[in-house]
């Protein structure tokens, strides 16, 4: 087989110095790919993270008194106070457990009229 291969390199014609190898795409052909590419990234990739950002950023802006939460670590509550960068959880009634944490843990907000409507598909 490497002998085969060999011979067919040796009997095809060397480029000279006019002749130099031809690239399967031409320049307009490489930049429309270029493009092309580029463009299939953007909505591939950059615009679901941008969309999926704002509304993180919507969501965490909305924070409001009574939401329950859930954080980055899965921990539940009931939002009882919140300022510009910390929100305050009501984790348990009895005995009454509080956690201070940062706003940016929050990973979902369940508002009390999406958990009536979950209870009613149940």
């Amino acid at each position: 087989m490497l002998h085969l291969i060999s011979t067919v390199a040796a009997e095809a014609p060397a480029p000279t110095g006019s002749q130099a190898p031809q690239s399967p795409f031409g320049g307009s052909q490489l930049i429309l790919f270029i493009v092309a590419m580029v463009a299939i990234m953007y909505f591939i990739v950059i615009r679901p993270n941008s969309v999926r950002e704002r509304q993180r950023k919507e969501m965490l802006s909305s924070l409001e008194k009574g939401d329950k939460a859930v954080t980055a670590g899965g921990i539940m509550g009931t939002i009882v106070g919140a300022d510009e960068h910390k929100v305050v959880l009501r984790v348990s009634e009895e005995p009454a457990l509080k956690l201070e944490i940062l706003r940016t843990s929050i990973a979902r907000v369940i508002k009390p009229e999406q958990e009536k409507e979950g209870k009613k598909k149940k």
